[in-house]
């Protein structure tokens, strides 16, 4: 598998409105970069040499393409485990990332970890915190900074559906909306958290409740990667504009 990755626009295309051509083969490349490097992770896991679990984000490449190359190079994004695409968007190595799921040291945190807790800060990303879904609150956290420095700047990151039932969820949700920060949540709507399927899980579409906190919520194809592309830029430009936040539901299936 090559080990070089194209250069897209400053880790995106933040300041375009539109997608050129060259833009969708980059993009189509990070999705197809990232089902390779998940198959070639598999199979390493089953053959032992990746420690711990490992998990991926099979059919949902579109969801972290699309967002991340919506993003500025001085916005922050708080990736989760199954967003690999948004680390190769930022500039991540495919050879980086799986001597990280390998724990070797020439991994993003240097073999000290040999699975998802990873993030290249120089390339703006931030490691992922296991417990599901506190990078929302690390996100908020960074856009409320951005906010009190007066920088034009964004935070964004991910999450399941099965983390709307989770009370980090509304004070995240809550704070962002009262501040009106700049931060962009995406929910990657999989149909299921681990085994509970949607109808177990809430009563009523969860991007409603973005609304219920006082800002926009709009659902796209999660499998469309333009249509994640320009959710994003909406949400961003909204965020940098000073009104507030945005939920951006992406439908999708596990």
């Amino acid at each position: 598998m090559a080990t070089h990755t194209a250069e897209p626009a400053a880790g995106g295309a933040a300041a375009v409105e539109h997608l050129t051509l060259d833009d969708r083969v980059w993009l189509l490349r990070a999705m197809l970069l990232m089902r390779g490097l998940e198959e070639r992770a598999m199979t390493l896991y089953r053959q032992g040499k990746v420690p711990g679990s490992f998990y991926d984000g099979y059919g949902q490449e579109a969801v972290s393409a699309g967002a991340a190359f919506a993003m500025g190079p001085g916005d922050r994004l708080c990736i989760l485990h199954r967003d690999l695409a948004a680390h190769l968007i930022r500039g991540v190595t495919p050879a980086r990332i799986l001597s990280q799921y390998m724990g070797r040291a020439a991994g993003i945190t240097g073999g000290r970890d040999g699975n998802v807790h990873f993030g290249d800060r120089t390339l703006g990303c931030v490691g992922m915190v296991s417990m599901l879904p506190d990078m929302m609150l690390v996100a908020t956290g960074m856009a409320m900074a951005f906010k009190l420095r007066g920088e034009r700047r964004c935070a964004m990151t991910w999450f399941g559906d099965g983390s709307t039932s989770r009370g980090d969820f509304h004070e995240a949700m809550n704070w962002a909306g009262v501040q009106k920060l700049p931060v962009v949540f995406v929910l990657e709507n999989n149909q299921y958290a681990y085994s509970t399927p949607l109808d177990k899980q809430f009563a009523v579409d969860p991007v409603e409740r973005a609304a219920a906190y006082g800002f926009v919520g709009v659902t796209v194809d999660g499998n469309d990667v333009e249509a994640m592309f320009e959710a994003t830029h909406d949400a961003r430009r909204r965020a940098l504009a000073g009104e507030g936040p945005t939920m951006i539901e992406a439908v999708t299936m596990r």
